[in-house]
């Protein structure tokens, strides 16, 4: 029999994967489905600016925000192996460091404005920019992440339901080729 875990702590493993889940939806649709400038060309400034303009609307800078604190700790997590007693040190300097490393940020908005604008033309830029500065746009800008976290969160479910199925099923099989499972 496969032991069922409690909710809670099956909701705190799904955690990492639902954070890696909305990051990679919302990289899907920073990025769009083609690309429409020619890789030698490269998008225009302009056609960039545009693209920075709908990243900053569609969140991308509170998505991001978490990540240089995440390497910090990461590399904090390293150093601490080495001695724990360092500990005290070490929380101070990585609170340093955050704060140093913060406008960072930009960086990846900027990467992420360059790789947006090379699946979008300028005027289709533009159409997106207005829709995103629509009320409708500004609905879907909030509303989204809560729909995919929502769909994530059904979709687990709906997958622990399946595997229940396929115990069961398995189990019925295997017991009429004469293996009890």
């Amino acid at each position: 029999m496969i032991a069922r875990q409690s909710p809670r702590h099956t909701a705190r493993q799904r955690r990492p994967r639902l954070l890696a889940a909305l990051i990679g939806l919302l990289l899907i649709g920073l990025t769009g489905p083609v690309a429409a400038q020619s890789p030698a060309q490269g998008p225009s400034p302009a056609a960039i600016l545009l693209a920075k303009q709908i990243v900053e609307i569609k969140g991308a800078r509170e998505l991001f925000t978490p990540l240089v604190r995440g390497v910090v700790e990461k590399v904090k997590d390293q150093f601490m192996q080495t001695n724990f007693m360092w500990a005290k040190d070490l929380n101070e300097v990585a609170a340093n460091l955050e704060e140093q490393y913060a406008p960072r940020v930009d960086e990846l908005i900027d990467m992420s404005a360059r790789i947006y604008a090379s699946h979008f033309t300028e005027s289709e830029l533009k159409q997106l920019l207005a829709f995103y500065q629509s009320p409708v746009g500004r609905k879907a800008v909030v509303e989204e992440p809560k729909a995919l976290d929502e769909s994530v969160a059904s979709g687990g479910q709906w997958g622990d339901n399946l595997a229940d199925e396929v115990v069961v099923k398995m189990r019925d099989e295997m017991k009429k080729r004469g293996h009890d499972l």
